[in-house]
């Protein structure tokens, strides 16, 4: 393997000024040093013995001594002294060794780092996720089972809408992301399919529609009553699915007011502004003033998908979804 021979003339010609000015020189692009040759000198320096160091290399005497007059004649001075009684190292010996020694411990601290950065077991993942499926059950539960088996990777989450997902995914800003899929997912990406919810009708306590006793009502039973809604710019294709279920019921809506999360249309629920058509997913945190019911003849299957790009070259990636998958099974 050849050394980044630009790095170690930096490295060398800062630490070594008092080496010949023959050094830089023997150090042109056409230098055929390669990293035995500094292998073989950091042995025979610590040995201060040829067959010392032939015998920890597992590499003939000869074979040794020529890499070391070679390594000798690139760079342009002598690294030992040699006599009758063996090998010393010379100053510029002396400083070299240093030097080397802190190169070829960068070289292996940046092999580890390399590695573990292949195999997943360190680097940044950035996943998206829906406000409400984070709350309770499979995410929090995968989200703990990956920080416990990869601690050294960082994981970026944030809460996005599906459709924003998806574009942070296609513009390469997310690794992967937890959607709610209605429809086929843009061109390039994978899913992978994790749980269906359903939706709940969520109506102020103050309106006292709990008599203790009804779990499930009629969604018909709330003409005329005022709903909020999210936008349908928010998600159209949910949007619409939604309107056409409560038109084929004979419900046309009275929306008196929009948010753009269920976070805050819960709020205004809480407000007593309207009732609301939910993801069951909210059940996982109830607001304290708001009641659920489920609904008798509405029913909307919310598919919860994991949405990644096939091309995606992130190893940590690779490493989250068997993880996904696992966590998903022993639920």
């Amino acid at each position: 393997m050849l050394i980044a021979l630009s790095w170690i003339r930096l490295i060398l010609a800062n630490s070594l000024p008092f080496i010949c000015d023959n050094f830089q020189a023997s150090l042109d692009p056409g230098s055929v040093m390669e990293l035995r040759h500094l292998r073989y000198f950091l042995a025979v320096a610590e040995c201060q013995s040829v067959r010392l160091a032939s015998e920890r290399l597992h590499v003939t005497q000869p074979a040794i001594s020529r890499q070391i007059q070679d390594l000798e004649g690139e760079l342009g001075f002598l690294l030992f002294e040699r006599s009758p009684r063996g090998l010393k190292l010379t100053t510029a010996g002396h400083g070299y060794r240093q030097d080397v020694r802190r190169i070829m411990v960068s070289l292996e601290h940046a092999t580890k780092a390399a590695k573990a950065l292949a195999c997943g077991s360190t680097g940044l993942i950035r996943l998206g996720y829906v406000e409400n499926a984070g709350w309770d059950g499979l995410l929090p539960r995968t989200f703990k089972n990956f920080r416990a088996e990869l601690p050294d990777v960082t994981m970026q989450l944030t809460t996005l809408n599906s459709p924003e997902q998806l574009l942070a995914i296609e513009a390469g800003t997310l690794d992967g992301g937890f959607i709610y899929q209605y429809g086929a997912v843009p061109p390039g990406l994978e899913t992978l399919p994790l749980l269906d919810y359903d939706v709940v009708l969520a109506v102020p306590r103050s309106w006292g529609m709990d008599n203790g006793s009804r779990t499930n009502i009629d969604i018909i039973g709330m003409l005329g009553r005022p709903f909020v809604m999210f936008p349908r710019a928010i998600y159209p294709a949910y949007y619409d699915k939604l309107i056409e279920a409560c038109q084929r019921l004979g419900l046309s809506l009275n929306i008196v007011n929009e948010a753009n999360s269920e976070a805050t249309i819960l709020s205004l629920v809480c407000s007593g502004i309207g009732a609301a058509i939910v993801n069951a997913a909210n059940l996982g945190r109830p607001p304290a003033q708001v009641q659920f019911f489920g609904l008798n003849d509405l029913s909307i299957p919310m598919p919860l998908v994991f949405a990644y790009s096939r091309e995606s070259t992130n190893p940590v990636l690779q490493r989250f979804i068997p993880i996904l998958r696992a966590t998903l099974s022993d639920a």
